[in-house]
């Protein structure tokens, strides 16, 4: 009788507004399975979050857990993971390899628990979804604004929208990017620095750096390397189906905002780093026209 086939896990990685709900759409119309119950559309994501409610809700718990911000927008280490979280997560990653042969998830705060993640499946495959950090912060930036745009949509009078979008909101928006643009610099930096440390302490045929732009040209490419180099069954479909670029915040000079030029040099080397990858990525690749460039914008 030959022994059982291995489950193929794929963990999809990357800060907040990278890209990562657009690449996990996508695997998702390849065939790849990637939660039985998904988050729903919302503020800043109206094709739908493609995000696994029970990674989801185990990760908030988490942080909840250990006083940290649930939204994962953080820069700061995850204290304590306790026997009974490590538990909940081995119980959720038995009853996937049990249900599915192939199979992952997207979430960004898994970016805050790699370490355990790497011990509890330590043959899961990685993409990781990179995004330059102007884009990210101003996407960030202007999803708040956008929620307390619904904010005022919904819950105020009409006195209170036309003072809000005539007066208010332009006022409000320089303030709140000159308080808040350095704290979601740093937390881009913290995440992507998550993610440099465990990839150095894995073999490079177990991950795959990508961002939005290379799969415009290489979407036929990237999928041939995740069934030739890691063996997934997945059928092509085109990104272009699930690519709109009307849904992607357009990037301003966030440098405006930051005082501090040693964060954003500090930015600049995080990306450096990051884009130093490709090359090993290259040399490993076995698919026939596969070329891994990362186009980082």
């Amino acid at each position: 009788m030959p022994p059982p086939m291995e489950n193929k896990t794929l963990i999809i990685l990357g800060m907040h507004r990278s890209g990562t709900s657009l690449i996990t759409n996508w695997l998702h119309k390849c065939g790849l399975q990637v939660g039985e119950t998904l988050m729903e559309a919302g503020v800043g994501n109206k094709e739908g979050h493609f995000e696994d409610t029970e990674f989801y809700k185990m990760h908030m718990e988490i942080l909840r857990d250990n006083n940290l911000n649930e939204s994962g927008i953080i820069n700061q280490k995850v204290n304590y993971l306790s026997s009974y979280h490590k538990e909940k997560i081995k119980g959720i990653i038995r009853v996937k390899n049990k249900l599915f042969g192939q199979w992952g998830w997207k979430d960004p705060r898994t970016c805050l628990f790699l370490k355990h993640y790497r011990e509890l499946l330590p043959q899961a495959y990685y993409l990781v979804v990179v995004r330059d950090y102007h884009s990210v912060v101003v996407s960030l930036l202007k999803r708040t604004m956008a929620e307390l745009d619904l904010h005022y949509d919904t819950q105020k009078g009409p006195l209170s929208r036309l003072a809000w979008y005539k007066v208010r909101r332009k006022l409000f928006y320089h303030r709140f990017c000159r308080k808040h643009a350095s704290y979601f610099l740093n937390s881009w930096i913290f995440y992507n620095e998550n993610i440099l440390e465990n990839i150095k302490n894995m073999s490079d045929k177990r991950f795959l750096i990508v961002d939005y732009d290379m799969l415009k040209t290489k979407d036929k490419d990237v999928l041939t390397f995740l069934n030739t180099n890691w063996h997934f069954s997945l059928n092509y479909s085109k990104f272009s189906g699930v690519y709109k670029d009307s849904l992607l915040s357009k990037s301003f000079d966030v440098e405006d905002y930051i005082d501090d030029k040693l964060l954003i040099g500090k930015a600049n080397g995080v990306m450096k780093k990051l884009m130093n990858y490709a090359p090993d990525i290259r040399h490993e690749c076995n698919a026939p026209s596969f070329n891994a460039e990362v186009l980082l914008s």
